[in-house]
C-alpha cells in the first residue's frame, strides 16, 4: 500500500461532508487535485499569463516553455518517439472524436469494417456510429466473456480484412477490466487495421508505454490523472498523423494563409487550433510529475491491494452483487455493484449522507448495462489517496443503506 502521507497533498479531502470525514470514491469520474498541480496553474496565471508561440517578449517565452515543456512530459510518460505525436486536446471525448472525423473519413468506406466491443464508453461509441452511418460501414461488437473479460479467439473471430478501424479501452469504466491491448494490436494490423486505443482509465493507474503497445493512437484525459479538466492527450504515429487532415481551422495552426488557399503547420501544431490550453498542459505536466515521483508500478499496485480488498469486504454483505472479474490482478481499482433491489442513486444518496462520494448510473455505458441485464449500478474507484480505511467506511455505509431500505424494497 502507498503512504497515507500522500493524502496530505489534497486540500479537498481535509474536509467534512454532512458532518462526516470526506471519503472520495469517484476518482473515474475525476480524480482529486495535489497542491503542485493547484499551484502549476496558479503560478502560470499570476506570473507567466501570456500566449505562446507569438510574442518575443519575456511571458511569452515563459509561457512557451512551459507550455512545450509538458509536451516533452507527456512523450516521456507514454514513451513515444517524438514530441510531434503528441497533440493537446480538450481531452479523451475530443481526441477520439477527431481520430474519427480524420482518420476515419479519409480511411473508411462503404463496407469497411469498425470494430469495438460492447463495454465501450460512449465516447468510444459514438463517433464511430456517426461514421459508419456518414460512410456506410459495418460496426461490429466484440462480444465479452461472462466475467467481462475479452478473449483474443472471439477478437479473431470479428477482425477481419474490411476491418479498418479496431477501437477499444485500455481499462473499462465500469468493470475494471484490463484489456490486452497489445495482442489485440497484433491482430488488428495482420489484417491491415489501425488500433485506436480509449486511454482515459488507464493513463492515470498503469504504466504506458505506447511504442510496446504498438496501437496506432492513444487517447487520455488529464482530469483523471491528477490533472486539470479541459485538457486531454491524442498520441498518434507520426506517419498517421502526417497524412492527416486537421478538423479545425484558424490562428496558429496554418503556416501560410492566402485568399483561396492555406497551409498547415507541421506536426504536432497542425492539429491546435486557435490559442492552446495552456494553463491546463502546463497542470497536466506539474500532475505527471507527481504521479511519476509516486511511481507507476507503485500505484498500480497500490489499487489492486485496494480493489482485492474491497471485493472482500463487499462479499460479506448479502445481496451485494459485483461486477467484472473477481481476480484483482485483472481489474483496475474500481468496484461497480448494486445492492439487492435498491436503487444505486438510493445507495449512493445514502453514502453521500455519511460523507462517502461514490457513483451511480449507467457511467456512460448504456450498451453495457443492457449487456448486464441491469439499468445502472453503483460504482467505489480508487486512487492513490484512498485507504483501507476508506474500504471500511464504505462497507459500513452500505450496511446502513441495506438496513434502511429493507422495507421499502
Amino acid at each position: 500500500m502507498l503512504s497515507t502521507d500522500i493524502r496530505k497533498h489534497f486540500p479537498i479531502l481535509d474536509q467534512e461532508i454532512n458532518g462526516h470525514p470526506l471519503v472520495y470514491l469517484d476518482s473515474a469520474a475525476t480524480s482529486q487535485k495535489p497542491r503542485q498541480v493547484i499551484e502549476a496553474i496558479s503560478n502560470y496565471y499570476g506570473l507567466d499569463n501570456s500566449n505562446v508561440h507569438r510574442g518575443v517578449h519575456t511571458l511569452g517565452n515563459r509561457a512557451t516553455e512551459g507550455y512545450e515543456g509538458a509536451r516533452e512530459k507527456v512523450r516521456n510518460f507514454i514513451n513515444a518517439k517524438s514530441t510531434e505525436e503528441i497533440i493537446f486536446m480538450r481531452g479523451t471525448t475530443t481526441a477520439l472524436n477527431t481520430v474519427a472525423q480524420s482518420y476515419g473519413r479519409a480511411n473508411v468506406g462503404e463496407g469497411d469494417e469498425i470494430v469495438i466491443t460492447y463495454m465501450e464508453h460512449h465516447s468510444n461509441i459514438i463517433p464511430w456510429q456517426q461514421l459508419a452511418k456518414e460512410k456506410g460501414a459495418v460496426l461490429k461488437y466484440v462480444d465479452l466473456e461472462e466475467d467481462g473479460t475479452l478473449s483474443l479467439e472471439k477478437v479473431r473471430e470479428v477482425i477481419t480484412d474490411r476491418t479498418k478501424i479496431v477501437s477499444i479501452m485500455y481499462v473499462s469504466n465500469v468493470l475494471g477490466t484490463m484489456n490486452p491491448i497489445k495482442e489485440i494490436a497484433e491482430i488488428a494490423h495482420a489484417h491491415g487495421a489501425v488500433m485506436v486505443v480509449d486511454g482515459a482509465q488507464a493513463a492515470p493507474h498503469l504504466k504506458i508505454d505506447v511504442q510496446k503497445l504498438d496501437c496506432d493512437f492513444f487517447a487520455f484525459s488529464g482530469h483523471k490523472m491528477c490533472g486539470p479538466t479541459g485538457i486531454g492527450v491524442l498520441y498518434g504515429k507520426k506517419e498517421l498523423l502526417n497524412n492527416m487532415e486537421p478538423i479545425e481551422f484558424g490562428g496558429e495552426m496554418i503556416d501560410f494563409v492566402g485568399l483561396y488557399e492555406s497551409t498547415w503547420k507541421e506536426l504536432p501544431w497542425k492539429f491546435e487550433g486557435g490559442t492552446p490550453i495552456i494553463a491546463g498542459a502546463i497542470g497536466l505536466g506539474a500532475a505527471i510529475d507527481f504521479l511519476e515521483e509516486i511511481g507507476l508500478d507503485n500505484i498500480e499496485r497500490h489499487e489492486h491491494e485496494l480493489a482485492g480488498y474491497a471485493m472482500e469486504r463487499m462479499s460479506e454483505i448479502d445481496g451485494l452483487s459485483i461486477y467484472g472479474p473477481l481476480d484483482p490482478e485483472k481489474r483496475a481499482g474500481l468496484v461497480t455493484f448494486n445492492l439487492n433491489d435498491v436503487h444505486p442513486h438510493d445507495v449512493a444518496t445514502v453514502l453521500d449522507m455519511h460523507g462517502i462520494a461514490v457513483r451511480a448510473g449507467h457511467h456512460c455505458a448504456q450498451p453495457l448495462m443492457k449487456w448486464l441485464d441491469v439499468s445502472s449500478t453503483a460504482r467505489a474507484s480508487f486512487y492513490i489517496y484512498n485507504t483501507e480505511a476508506d474500504v471500511d467506511r464504505l462497507v459500513d455505509g452500505l450496511r446502513i443503506a441495506k438496513e434502511y431500505f429493507a422495507d421499502v424494497y
